[in-house]
C-alpha cells in the first residue's frame, strides 16, 4: 500500500510535506518547465510588500563553502501587480499556495494580508482555487527597516502577528528567524499571538571578502547565509522549539536531500520547505517526495505524520 504522506495545518490539507521556499521559487511560473508543480506539496512565493521594491544593488549573492550568501533586500512586484499578473497562474494549479508577506511597518503588513484576503480560497467572493495560507516574514535580515526587526523582540513578534491574524481569514505561519536570543520565547509569543504554524529558520547573518580590493563582496556588506552550513543550527533550533509549542512547526534550512527531510521530520518538523537546493536542482523537491514515500515503505510506515517527533534521545 502507498504511505499517506498527506497533512494537514489549521484546516489546510497539503498532498505532502514538501514545500519550496520563498525566495528560492520566484512566483512559481519560472518553475514551469523544469519540474512538475502539481507534485510538490505547496509553493512559497516570494515576499511581497505593499509596493514594489527594487532590492538592494547588486553584487547581492554570493556562494560560499557549503552555502549561499544572499542580500536581495526583498525584491518584488508589489501586491496589486502579484494579484493582477502572478496569481492568475499559481490559481490554476492543484498544488497548495502560500503567500510570504514582508513590510516596514505592522500597518503595512496588515494592509498586505487584507488585499490578499480577498483572493483567499476561504473568501466566499471568490470561486475556485486562491491563497491557501499566509507566510509572515518577520525574520529577513537584509533590509533595512522590517524583516528581523519585528521578529528580534518578543512584543514585536505579537503585536506583528496579532494585528495580522485579526485581519485575515487565511491560517498564517510565523517565518522565524535564527539571529535572536531565545527563539523559543519569540516562538511563544506568535503562538499566543495567533499564528496557526511556525517555520524556521530563516537565514543566519554572515558576510564574505574580496581581500585583492579589501572590500565586502556584497554591496549590502552582510547577507542571509542559507544551504548545508545552516543545517546544524537549524535542527537544533526546530527541535527545540516543536518541543514546546503546540502549534506545528515547519522546518528549513539546508535541506539538500531525503535524509536531510527525515532529520527535520524526526526533530519536530510537520513539514520542510526547500530552498537553496532549488538553484542545484530544481527536481531536489521531487527527488525528496518520492524518497520520503519509499522510506515510509521500508519502515512499514502508513502515514509520514507518524514520524514527526521521533527522535529517540534517551
Amino acid at each position: 500500500m502507498k504511505p499517506d504522506l498527506s497533512v494537514k495545518i489549521a484546516g489546510v490539507k497539503f498532498s505532502n510535506p514538501v514545500l519550496v521556499a520563498s525566495g528560492t521559487f520566484g512566483y512559481g511560473e519560472e518553475y514551469k518547465s523544469l519540474i512538475d508543480l502539481n507534485k510538490l506539496g505547496g509553493i512559497i512565493t516570494k515576499s511581497i510588500t505593499l509596493e514594489p521594491r527594487d532590492g538592494n544593488p547588486p553584487p547581492r549573492t554570493f556562494e560560499t563553502l557549503s552555502g549561499m550568501l544572499n542580500a536581495i533586500g526583498l525584491a518584488n512586484v508589489g501586491v496589486e501587480k502579484f494579484i493582477k499578473e502572478k496569481l492568475p497562474f499559481l490559481r490554476s494549479l492543484k498544488t497548495r499556495i502560500v503567500v510570504n508577506v514582508a513590510g516596514s511597518t505592522v500597518s503595512e503588513y496588515v494592509k498586505v494580508v487584507k488585499r490578499l484576503n480577498r483572493t483567499s480560497r476561504r473568501s466566499p467572493a471568490l470561486a475556485g482555487g486562491g491563497i491557501d495560507m499566509l507566510e509572515i516574514n518577520i525574520s529577513c535580515p537584509n533590509v533595512k527597516e522590517g524583516g528581523i526587526a519585528f521578529g528580534s523582540k518578543t512584543k514585536s513578534a505579537y503585536d506583528c502577528i496579532k494585528a495580522v491574524k485579526e485581519n485575515t481569514s487565511c491560517p498564517i505561519i510565523a517565518k522565524l528567524s535564527p539571529n535572536v536570543t531565545d527563539i523559543v520565547e519569540i516562538a511563544n509569543a506568535v503562538q499566543e499571538a495567533g499564528a496557526d504554524a511556525i517555520s524556521l529558520i530563516n537565514t543566519l547573518v554572515g558576510m564574505a571578502i574580496d581581500t585583492e580590493k579589501m572590500r565586502p563582496v556584497l554591496a549590502n556588506v552582510t547577507g542571509g547565509l542559507s544551504g548545508p552550513a545552516i543545517k546544524p543550527v537549524a535542527l537544533a533550533l526546530v527541535w527545540k522549539v516543536a518541543k514546546v509549542v503546540k502549534i506545528p512547526v515547519i522546518g528549513i534550512g539546508g535541506i539538500m536531500n531525503t535524509e536531510d527531510a527525515l532529520e527535520f521530520i524526526l526533530a519536530g518538523a510537520s513539514m520542510i520547505q526547500v530552498g537553496t537546493a532549488n538553484f542545484v536542482d530544481p527536481q531536489t523537491s521531487i527527488k525528496i517526495i518520492n524518497g520520503l514515500s519509499e522510506y515510509c515503505k521500508k519502515k512499514k510506515i502508513k502515514k509520514i505524520t507518524g514520524l514527526v517527533g521521533k527522535l529517540k534521545t534517551d
